[in-house]
């Protein structure tokens, strides 16, 4: 995808060596109202792991239902930006998240016996369950086979009966299932599945969230469908969706400078001032990701000016390890030292998943557009 003008001004407008994240609030708006009217029926929570920038995350708690964290640094940010409804989801939660949580008055996805018993009396939670059979297509499947995320049905009758003794009220069921999933009448199917199962529990059902996953194609333009997942839940039984990475993902570009032009053993290599410790899911994933070329015309040295044009390059970033790669065997018209290099689609699951601190160098500028 090509980015629009106000990103490639607003990159232009940084100093040298040019590295930033850029995101763009109005992207984030538009995203949510399409989601929202594609699935009236369905509670949204934004996943805040996706991106947590304080910007985003303000601006998504505004117009959706309210956030999914995962930790207390993810609560805080939640309270901080008013979100009306919390979610707490994730394995190994502490005595003081569980605690934080409760008294925030928000509900608890708890995943075991023991997280049941720390969880303060009178909280609202969910159980979550990994039921066998229940995956789906994606790139990191959450159940249908043994993972840490969730409990065994088998253990479910004695998960309520504690929940019971202990005074806690159980509202329903988290069933998150996949990550990063395209197959949108599988995912519409995967839904009506955790209603059918949920609705046969011996609970008050109340809730069924069937957590995110809606899929976005880095390499390609496959959509994910959104009106396959428009789904009627049963009378008195909310349905709560909590995407993430298709909420902001197309809200972010990724920008990094050519530092160096080389080639080695017949392969031109882009060096960047940046790379996977700013943007690690193309490393993580194994796949190149696609990006745009920036011409920049100044050029501050005497000598003339490295260039390759009608090749292929491998975009290396600035660390010292062979696997700091952004892309492999990426065409190119033409490319000097100095141009810079945007990806886009880097809104989610960028630099909160990256290792920022490795080497130490700088970190990118933030620039938040559409405020």
């Amino acid at each position: 995808m090509h980015p629009p003008d106000q990103v490639l001004a607003a990159i232009r407008d940084l100093p040298r060596p040019r590295c930033a994240h850029v995101y763009d609030l109005g992207v984030l708006r538009a995203r949510a109202g399409r989601l929202r009217s594609a699935l009236p029926r369905t509670t949204l929570l934004y996943a805040v792991k996706a991106n947590s920038h304080p910007s985003v995350v303000r601006t998504l708690a505004g117009v959706l239902d309210g956030v999914d964290v995962a930790s207390s640094g993810e609560l805080a940010l939640a309270r901080a930006s008013d979100a009306r409804r919390i979610v707490v989801s994730g394995p190994a939660k502490t005595d003081t998240l569980l605690t934080e949580a409760a008294a925030a008055g928000a509900t608890i996805n708890v995943e075991s016996l023991h997280e049941l018993r720390r969880v303060p009396p009178g909280t609202a939670v969910t159980i979550r369950v990994n039921r066998p059979g229940a995956g789906l297509p994606g790139s990191h499947a959450m159940t249908g086979v043994p993972t840490q995320f969730g409990v065994d049905p088998t253990a479910l009758p004695g998960l309520l009966d504690e929940a019971r003794a202990r005074d806690l009220d159980v509202h329903g069921f988290h069933l998150h299932a996949v990550s990063n999933n395209l197959d949108a009448a599988a995912h519409a199917a995967f839904i009506r599945s955790a209603l059918a199962w949920s609705a046969a529990q011996p609970v008050d059902l109340r809730v069924v969230n069937v957590g995110g996953g809606l899929g976005v194609d880095y390499a390609g333009d496959t959509e994910f469908d959104l009106s396959a997942l428009d789904v009627t839940p049963p009378p008195g039984v909310e349905l709560i969706l909590e995407p993430g990475r298709y909420l902001a993902a197309d809200a972010g570009w990724y920008a990094t400078e050519v530092i160096d032009l080389k080639q080695t053993q017949g392969r031109w290599f882009a060096v960047v001032r940046g790379g996977t410790h700013h943007f690690r899911l193309p490393a993580a994933w194994g796949y190149s990701h696609p990006f745009t070329v920036l011409p920049i015309d100044d050029w501050p040295y005497p000598w003339p000016r490295p260039s390759v044009s009608g090749t292929t390059v491998d975009v290396a970033g600035e660390l010292c390890t062979p696997r700091d790669i952004l892309a492999r065997d990426a065409p190119v018209a033409h490319l000097r030292i100095g141009d810079v290099l945007v990806l886009g689609r880097t809104g989610a699951y960028g630099w909160d998943i990256s290792h920022h601190d490795f080497l130490r160098h700088d970190h990118p500028a933030f620039v938040i557009l559409g405020s």
